[in-house]
């Protein structure tokens, strides 16, 4: 029996990061996107980020996409909220840093605690899986008949973790076959159902948890790790971050040595697994 794991604050939290994305926007079969190339603009390795719920404009995915088309890699960041991304705003106002946490005052925190699910609830409504799988599906097919690609990598965070998992089953079995990517990194991916986002896993998996998500707890990451150990002849890894919350491989403080170093090498691990898996 799947088991679906609600979302919490947690998701929330995370800083904004400095820096300016030096990639482009576009308009790809219908959806504004921004592309960031590699070197020789070559398509033979692509990649679709599927952003968490602040979407694509955010700074911090379009600085992440950066890097992995400095790895080489041809990168589309799709808006795939259509213009419905929750504002940047809601996470510095009601999910500060976690450090700054801790000096709210009990008033502020129920004050959080109540505007959270009043946004979150009707914004995953809106973009449930029946409206979202369709455009991530179809952006993918778009590619495939893309000159020059070749393979084709998911790479999700969050809310698109999950999504980055659904497009690891590979292609669905209606006429066409929709969707499916040849390999994908999930990163502290939210909403998953356990087994069911996993027992259909076909193509290569990485996936990154922080030992602090409260998104994915002991017993949940058990469960995952147990679906996809059965999976023997299918390339897979789970890495398991030490003291890193929610959103640690997307949002991490910078100002934290610590912090930093694991989205670090988060960022490492999804690049590494891609270069192995659409080479």
């Amino acid at each position: 029996m799947s088991e679906n794991i609600g979302m919490s604050s947690c998701c929330l939290s995370g800083a904004v990061h400095e820096g300016k994305p030096s990639g482009r926007t576009d308009k790809i079969g219908g959806l504004d996107t921004y592309i960031s190339e590699p070197k020789d603009g070559a398509k033979t390795k692509s990649v679709v980020v599927i952003s968490d719920i602040f979407g694509w404009e955010f700074t911090n995915t379009r600085l992440l996409v950066d890097e992995y088309a400095k790895a080489g890699f041809y990168v589309y960041l799709p808006d795939f909220h259509q213009g419905d991304s929750l504002p940047i705003s809601f996470l510095q106002n009601v999910e500060p840093p976690l450090k700054k946490q801790a000096e709210l005052s009990l008033a502020d925190k129920a004050t959080n605690a109540a505007l959270i699910p009043a946004t979150l609830g009707p914004w995953l409504v809106t973009h449930r899986e029946g409206v979202s799988r369709p455009l991530i599906d179809g952006f993918i097919n778009t590619l495939r008949t893309t000159p020059g690609t070749n393979k084709i990598g998911a790479v999700g965070f969050c809310w698109g973790g999950r999504y980055a998992i659904l497009q690891a089953h590979g292609p669905s079995q209606t006429p066409g076959e929709i969707g499916g990517v040849d390999a994908a990194f999930a990163a502290h991916p939210s909403l998953v159902a356990v087994p069911g986002d996993f027992d259909p896993v076909s193509k290569p998996l990485s996936i990154a948890f922080g030992t602090k998500d409260s998104l994915v707890d002991d017993k949940t990451r058990g469960g995952i790790i147990d679906v996809m150990s059965k999976k023997t002849e299918l390339p897979h890894e789970i890495r398991i971050y030490d003291d890193q919350v929610h959103g640690f491989a997307l949002r991490s403080d910078w100002s934290s040595e610590t912090d930093k170093k694991a989205m670090d090498e988060a960022t490492r691990q999804g690049i590494e697994w891609l270069d192995k898996y659409l080479a």
